[in-house]
């Protein structure tokens, strides 16, 4: 099986999903012929050459009238897929997050509205608090709206063809740690559904769930402990919304502890919700305090070494693990 890049199979995801469906359109900033063609990364590369401006539609900067317009074409028989740079931005499209992505529920189901919202995520390249941020947990308060998180090339590339296909709006997160990454992706065409999470490693005395980037960190704190006798099993949830809470409560019946790992400040956060939710459903099987490794409830830093120490990371993880051991 060949190996291929983060960004290579957002690609190929993108020129299958296109050339299979006509209905499919890409609208955002840097998706069309100009001096950064292809995107800010590459995901788009090739495409507007093949598909043409009415399918790889370039606009001015606004994510205003970039999610708008992919909404009320979304709800009017096309299939959207509107190209945000950063999550940090969806903060300007405020009404039309909060609100109109709601517009199937309002219509009581007469319409669909199928609509992919890309849109980078994460520090580590001293980006600064405007450009860095994950939201999370922000995002799952919205209701109506699914979120993917992949950690993988394999994963990004069946979630990104599920998530294009679905007939609800999606927020497909892409951390910058992991543009050059890369895995075995089959040449073969594959779907992975939105709502099933991934066993990344399997183990025997704590339950890591970790998300996008974080993934990489637990498996490799899950090597160091190893070594000290400790059997880590890291899950990775893929999607936030649906989340597969049967995985990670199976996994804690089994393990009896757990540890959420997700780049984000504590409060609010996405471990949270995940820690209610084992606390809730699960908790007789638990044999110590859930912890979670999230960042400081502070804006992310740009200077490079304030970064670092912002960013959790794998001896944060082995920390919390030796102390619920």
């Amino acid at each position: 099986m060949r190996e291929i890049a983060f960004n290579q199979a957002l690609n190929e995801a993108f020129d299958e999903e296109m050339e299979r469906d006509p209905t499919i359109f890409i609208i955002g900033e840097d998706v069309g012929e100009n001096w950064f063609a292809g995107g800010p990364k590459g995901q788009f590369r090739g495409l507007f050459k093949k598909y043409g401006p009415q399918r790889m539609n370039e606009t001015p900067i606004s994510e205003t009238a970039i999610l708008g317009s992919a909404i009320g074409a979304a709800a009017t028989g096309m299939r959207s897929i509107a190209a945000l740079f950063f999550v940090d931005f969806l903060g300007v499209t405020g009404d039309e997050l909060l609100n109109q992505l709601q517009m199937r529920y309002m219509f009581g189901g007469k319409i669909k509205l199928p609509l992919t919202i890309l849109a980078g995520s994460g520090a580590g390249v001293s980006s600064a608090a405007q450009h860095s941020k994950n939201l999370y947990g922000l995002f799952m308060a919205i209701k109506g709206l699914k979120i993917v998180v992949p950690s993988t090339p394999y994963d990004a590339k069946g979630l990104l063809k599920s998530s294009i296909r679905e007939d609800n709006p999606v927020l497909f997160i892409t951390h910058k740690m992991l543009v050059g990454l890369t895995s075995q992706v089959p040449e073969e065409e594959y779907l992975i559904p939105l709502g099933k999470a991934d066993i990344k490693r399997e183990g025997s005395d704590v339950t890591v769930v970790a998300i996008a980037f974080m993934v990489h960190r637990a498996l490799a704190a899950a090597a160091k402990l190893q070594q000290k006798g400790i059997s880590i099993e890291v899950i990775d949830p893929r999607t936030l919304v649906p989340l597969d809470t049967q995985t990670i409560i199976d996994s804690v019946k089994k393990t009896g502890r757990l540890v959420i790992m997700s780049e984000e400040p504590r409060t609010a956060s996405a471990a949270g919700e995940i820690s209610a939710m084992v606390a809730e459903e699960a908790f007789d099987f638990l044999d110590a305090p859930i912890k979670r490794v999230c960042a400081p409830d502070t804006p992310i830093p740009f200077s490079p070494v304030l970064e670092k120490f912002w960013m959790p990371d794998e001896d944060d993880l082995i920390k919390a693990v030796t102390e619920i051991m």
